[in-house]
């Protein structure tokens, strides 16, 4: 028995249900990736409006490119879908019932999506397809026109595949229909990612159109919005404790994340927008002073208990948590090395670091290791790199962040501790295998992986205090293992 509209009445008292009318709930955001986070994360806030506000602010949800079964799951579930809250042992559920109208371009086909985002209606398009989904080439600060994606839009424009062509192209639509625009918001994890979207967007417009892309400059805002709930990727084990909590209804579009959500959000909004401060959004001027605290603080220690974590053999972050060596690390690269080189105002960011560490003891969330490490090309910069150019520019301690990159390094040679092979996730990863086959395993591997501009430019490759530190850390790791480079490094705080 699956969820619908039918079983909403069979689900435990204890699940949250909407009691607010469905049929009021108007489709205003057309959303590009329906994937577990903006389940977990945009969705809910709009859930909560709905329940708790009388909003009557729907999505519709658009997958572009895979996640054929999540789009076919929802139609058949009358667009209902589980949220739980994982906190230890305490799991606490809420169906969300703010998705109106489910859709993938393969399937139903683009011009369907084209369709709905040209309603007039529509007020927001908002995103979240992970970094590589905005095929943005930060050495250019542009889009990518070697792209197959990008390539194949810029040849086929009104039949798009990406989602800055998709946007172009739908943004063009309603110039020419004569409509309103609406707002395009990012909601991925990246450093201003409302700049990141603008670039891209105005950049293929100006491929197709100069006219084109001088509207959209004129008439199109893209806010920057920082976004913070763990969720991590559904497993088998999951999806039993969801069933469970749904009294033994079926939900394969459930998802299960922590308690905890944030959402900054820069109010610049050309159509209207829900009002997402009353379910505890923070509606602000300048969302990047945030976006650096989350990426640097949380981000980066994600990354760096990942990878560390991961080669020694742990495979959830709660894991490494129960090694206190991993804990005063991760605390000590949170204060001593990101959180000095943050802007953000009026923040405890002591308390900050510890909240991060308690939240990451919830062995309720299991959130793998090998997942967080995925895709370290694009996430490096914004995680750790920055904060190192930060201190090499000022002359201070570095020693985590480097010893993080270094095991990103150790990571993506594809062995761990242990001897066993690592299936490393990445989009360059043909490059890095390249890299790996063709360098020792020394302060060679080290030259070899600093090679990929497209990650570290070429000052960091070409300064010699961080590519010493770099290889020291390296040597160390390959030759003591994770766990103790982790251990001689916090004797020296």
């Amino acid at each position: 028995m699956r969820l619908s509209n039918q079983t909403l009445s069979q689900l435990p008292k204890e699940v949250v249900v909407p009691t607010y009318d469905r049929s009021k709930i108007k489709t205003k955001i057309v959303h590009l990736g329906f994937g577990a986070f903006h389940r977990a994360h945009q969705a809910v806030f709009a859930d909560v409006l709905a329940e708790e506000h009388d909003s009557d602010w729907g999505y519709c949800e658009v997958n572009l490119i895979g996640g054929e079964a999540q789009i076919q799951d929802l139609k058949e579930q009358d667009c209902l879908f589980s949220v739980c809250e994982m906190s230890y042992d305490n799991w606490n559920t809420r169906v969300v019932g703010v998705a109106k109208e489910a859709l993938h371009a393969d399937i139903d086909g683009i011009q369907k999506v084209l369709d709905v985002m040209t309603r007039p209606e529509i007020a927001i398009v908002s995103i979240t397809v992970t970094e590589k989904g905005y095929c943005y080439l930060p050495s250019t600060a542009s889009i990518d026109t070697n792209n197959p994606l990008i390539s194949h839009d810029i040849a086929n424009p009104h039949a798009p595949k990406s989602v800055p062509g998709v946007i172009v192209e739908a943004l063009r639509l309603r110039k020419e229909q004569g409509l309103k625009p609406f707002t395009v918001m990012s909601c991925d994890n990246m450093p201003e990612n409302g700049h990141v979207t603008r670039n891209v967007v105005l950049a293929l417009a100006k491929q197709r159109d100069p006219n084109l892309a001088q509207w959209i400059e004129d008439n199109v805002t893209f806010p920057s919005t920082m976004v913070d709930r763990i969720v991590p990727a559904a497993t088998p084990e999951t999806m039993v404790k969801i069933k469970k909590q749904l009294g033994g209804i079926d939900d394969p579009a459930g998802i299960a994340g922590e308690p905890f959500r944030q959402w900054v959000i820069e109010d610049n909004f050309v159509a209207g927008r829900p009002q997402w401060q009353k379910a505890g959004a923070e509606l602000v001027g300048d969302v990047l002073p945030y976006e650096e605290m989350k990426l640097r603080m949380l981000n980066g220690s994600h990354s760096f208990f990942a990878y560390l974590g991961y080669l020694a053999g742990y495979l959830h972050i709660d894991e490494c948590m129960q090694d206190p060596n991993y804990v005063k690390a991760a605390r000590h690269l949170m204060l001593n090395e990101q959180a000095t080189t943050l802007r953000v105002k009026d923040v405890d960011l002591s308390a900050y670091a510890d909240s991060l560490l308690d939240r990451y003891r919830n062995t309720g969330l299991k959130h793998r290791t090998w997942q967080i490490a995925m895709d370290g090309t694009l996430k490096l910069p914004q995680r750790m790199l920055d904060s190192i150019r930060y201190h090499l520019a000022d002359n201070t301690s570095f020693d985590c962040l480097a010893l993080g990159v270094a095991a990103w390094m150790r990571y993506v040679s594809g062995v761990d501790d242990a001897g066993n092979s690592i299936d490393v996730s990445d989009p360059s990863i043909s490059k890095i295998k390249e890299l790996v086959a063709n360098s020792a395993d020394d302060e060679n591997r080290v030259k070899a992986l600093l090679s990929l501009t497209h990650v570290f430019g070429n000052e960091l490759a070409n300064n010699p205090l961080f590519v010493e530190k770099v290889t020291t850390a390296y040597l160390s790791l390959r030759d003591v293992g994770a766990k103790k480079t982790v251990e001689k490094l916090i004797q020296l705080f």
